[in-house]
């Protein structure tokens, strides 16, 4: 009996409610308090969900400039709607100065931030998360009713449909949850950088974690950080420096948290646009104005909230992160949502003169995740392994057994939640989900998997002006045969040169944790003419690769290389190679070495190339590592280098290759995109391996007879063969307006584009046969891309101007067209 008592005295039951002026206005963030001193607050529709101890008798709710009320609680009753009425009195504000007195206080909270933010004040710190997410909807709110249709004919009533959607949904959320998983991890901070390793993770129906849900950030970490992300946006922070331009501040009340007073402060960004920025409130300490608590909220396409709440460090006179809740429901959306790859998915409103749909069970569908922090351990000074790493995850993680868990948990699984993992997991094996989705990542990089060998796409047709159509097969072996060893290679034939290519690779893994890999190949094979080729850069799969198209210019290679990539310097990804290849031009070209003439030639070289992304965050998996979040700028270096007497080569030169690219992203739906990308060439280098800076425009006399598929960052209006150059500077800048709806189906996107080109030609006497010219006076275009107006397509118009610009007015312009491919991931 004492022990049934103890737990009865444990239990907690949740209740919601609604809290409204005199006139049924609902009150955003009014404070709601229990008889034990435990508080919450309500939404911005004046709505609220508080779970509660069973011995608490009444609730207190509290607004500015209305008065306090106290209701009885009781026993059943799990909804309360409140009524609160104006007073009458002149209100008894907390008065800081002349200003208002809101605006008085945030700015000595952006004076205090570097007393108060734990990752300013503290050398070093580390705690443990216990994580838990869920996918839901509650039963409650569903109908469930099996609706049907009817016809009728001569009186007769015939049903011809009925629909049981919902009523099933109910039935499967009555019982289970659609999505769980459940994470405990530690995060360490010192030298100014913080980790999380991730201890053990457990995901619904899947035996191994999915890497890209663990690396999700649903909210910042710090509530101090400039800018606030929530649900990988960022916004401007209400207590950034520069905040108080951007927002509107307001003193709601002073509360109790943790036994300190804090003030209650409500912030609306001041744009006028609806959804723009965000709202909330924060809780700051009266005596040294750090945030106690925070409420973040975005109401727009999808209803948005993360929570912070603190503890007291009375030692260290700071407030630290101890729980943190994040919520997803449905907003107000003009396009389908899906989020986790398809577990939550919200329906587009219907076209305006249409009645609005009907609501569905899905609807009512949310993700809530929430965070408890223990073990918090400040100023430890112990060290931190691989602090260049933003996430590790142990080679463990996935494995942990349940007392594991048991000893991590707030509280024990309840019934809901245990049968979600048995239900889910049952469910993933009988359809087979843990491998559709392996495949699925697989097709989005070019790869179908067949077996021990993936299938490469990108090999089995293409065209261009000199093969006509190119037509393949090639693959690489995956971890069904092994993962420590790999076998590629691919076999083409053009219809049009009538001639067989092919490669074949092998490779051997050196090292799993930084994927080194050491790699040999043998290739016989076409390549672009003075071609930029960056080694380290990412394998990007298109349907369609649209520029090759119109190139006929070509050379022959044959060659092997050996190489080895790896990962082992923090941030980077590089290739060290070393290549020797037979080079012979398929168009009318002799090389003037000394007063020879060659038609084809030898190159021995050895190359270095590395990608650095300074800013980027990088995550450890029992795979490897991978870039879990890509920022800018980053930069890209290679060098390559001829082997004078070695394997036969025939010249010697250097080659310099550089570029850098940046990228922003505003809060507006706009995206500007930079560019920078040179190369230095010099000693004796044919043209095959000069630069031609990427031409796009077919030699055509009109302009619809030059209409083709526009390249990604490649000079429109400038015609093939045009331009060449040892040495070269390119510039790009792109800036991209949000999506302008004409009608449902009807959004394109307005992209400014411009970009320009300098270059040089050294030795040009050593260059027989084509004619060309050179970028010394500099080559100028600017356009107007409208993408996605139709099922992907797009339609750009692009102008040439400056010291190259051509006579006739027509032949400086250039109309293309896009197609962007969204996959819907």
């Amino acid at each position: 009996m004492t022990l049934f008592f103890t737990l009865t005295l444990q239990a907690q039951i949740q209740i919601n409610g609604i809290i409204t002026d005199s006139n049924n206005k609902p009150l955003p963030f009014a404070t709601i308090t229990t008889s034990e001193n435990n508080n919450t607050i309500t939404d911005v529709d004046g709505k609220f969900i508080f779970k509660i101890s069973s011995s608490a008798n009444t609730l207190t709710v509290s607004y500015i400039g209305f008065q306090t009320k106290t209701i009885a609680l009781l026993n059943g009753k799990t909804f309360y709607a409140v009524s609160l009425v104006q007073q009458t009195d002149d209100l008894k504000e907390v008065v800081v100065s002349n200003e208002n007195p809101a605006l008085t206080i945030i700015r000595k909270v952006i004076a205090n931030k570097s007393l108060n933010n734990p990752q300013k004040k503290l050398n070093s710190f580390e705690y443990k998360t216990y994580n838990k997410l869920i996918v839901t909807a509650n039963p409650d709110s569903i109908d469930g009713r099996i609706d049907s249709t009817a016809s009728y004919k001569n009186l007769d009533k015939k049903i011809i449909n009925i629909d049981s959607s919902d009523y099933k949904f109910k039935e499967i959320v009555s019982k289970q949850h659609l999505f769980q998983t459940e994470k405990v991890s530690q995060y360490q901070f010192g030298n100014n950088k913080l980790k999380e390793t991730v201890l053990g993770t457990k995901i619904a129906g899947f035996k191994q974690p999915i890497y890209e849900v663990l690396a999700f950030n649903l909210q910042s970490i710090s509530i101090y950080d400039p800018k606030y992300e929530l649900f990988e946006t960022k916004y401007e922070n209400p207590i950034a420096t520069n905040a108080p331009s951007s927002y509107n501040y307001k003193l709601l009340d002073t509360v109790s948290i943790r036994g300190r007073d804090t003030f209650m402060i409500y912030f609306k960004n001041k744009s006028k646009r609806k959804s723009s920025g965000l709202e909330g409130v924060l809780y700051i300490d009266k005596e040294n104005f750090a945030v106690a608590k925070a409420v973040m909220r975005i109401k727009g396409v999808l209803d948005i909230s993360g929570i912070h709440e603190f503890e007291y460090i009375p030692k260290e006179k700071i407030w630290f992160q101890s729980n943190t809740t994040f919520k997803i429901v449905k907003g107000k959306n003009d396009d389908d949502i899906r989020i986790l790859g398809g577990t939550i998915q919200f329906d587009g409103d219907v076209e305006e003169n249409f009645e609005p749909r009907k609501k569905v069970a899905s609807d009512f569908t949310y993700l809530i995740s929430e965070s408890n922090s223990f073990d918090i351990r400040v100023n430890t000074n112990n060290p931190i392994k691989n602090p260049s790493l933003y996430i590790e995850i142990k080679d463990d993680a996935a494995k942990k057994p349940e007392n594991f868990w048991e000893a991590y948990r707030k509280e024990n699984l309840d019934l809901k939640s245990q049968k979600t993992y048995l239900l889910l997991d049952s469910l993933s094996v009988s359809n087979r989900i843990e491998k559709r989705l392996g495949i699925g990542r697989k097709i989005i990089n070019g790869f179908y998997p067949i077996g021990p060998v993936d299938l490469d796409l990108k090999k089995i047709i293409s065209y261009n002006n000199y093969e006509g159509f190119r037509l393949g097969l090639g693959g690489i072996t995956n971890d069904r045969l092994s993962k420590n060893f790999r076998i590629e290679g691919y076999g083409a034939y053009g219809t049009k040169d009538g001639v067989f290519k092919y490669s074949v690779g092998s490779g051997v893994l050196l090292d799993k944790y930084t994927n080194t890999w050491l790699n040999g190949y043998y290739t016989d094979d076409v390549r672009e003419i003075a071609s930029t080729v960056f080694a380290v850069d990412k394998r990007v799969f298109k349907i369609y690769d649209p520029r090759p198209i119109n190139i006929s210019t070509f050379y022959h290679y044959t060659g092997w290389k050996a190489n080895v990539q790896t990962k082992i310097i923090p941030k980077t990804e590089a290739v060290f190679e070393l290549a020797r290849t037979y080079v012979e031009p398929k168009f009318d070209y002799l090389f003037n070495y000394n007063g020879q003439l060659y038609s084809h030639y030898v190159m021995t070289t050895a190359m270095a190339s590395i990608v650095w992304a300074p800013f980027s965050d990088y995550m450890q998996t029992p795979t490897g590592r991978t870039e879990s979040d890509k920022r800018f700028p980053r930069f890209t270096f290679q060098f390559t280098q001829s082997l004078p007497d070695v394997l036969e080569n025939d010249f010697k030169f250097s080659k310099i290759d550089f570029k850098t690219e940046y990228e922003k992203k505003y809060l507006n739906g706009q995206k500007t995109s930079l560019l920078l990308q040179a190369g230095y060439a010099t000693g004796d280098v044919p043209i095959t391996h000069l630069y031609n800076t990427m031409p796009n425009n077919l030699t055509k006399e009109t302009i619809i007879q030059r209409i083709t598929f526009a390249g990604r960052n490649s000079f429109e209006t400038m015609f093939f063969n045009e331009f060449f150059s040892s040495q070269y500077v390119f510039f790009q800048i792109k800036h991209g307006f949000d999506r302008i709806k004409i009608m449902k189906k009807v959004r394109p996107s307005l992209v400014l584009v411009t970009r320009m080109a300098w270059g040089h030609m050294e030795n040009p006497e050593q260059h027989v046969g084509p004619d060309y010219k050179t970028l010394d006076k500099g080559f100028f275009e600017s356009g107007i891309e409208l993408n996605k107006i139709f099922k992907g397509f797009g339609l750009g118009g692009f102008y040439r101007y400056g010291p190259n610009q051509l006579l006739k007015f027509e032949d400086n312009i250039a109309v293309k067209i896009s197609y962007v491919l969204d996959l819907g991931l």
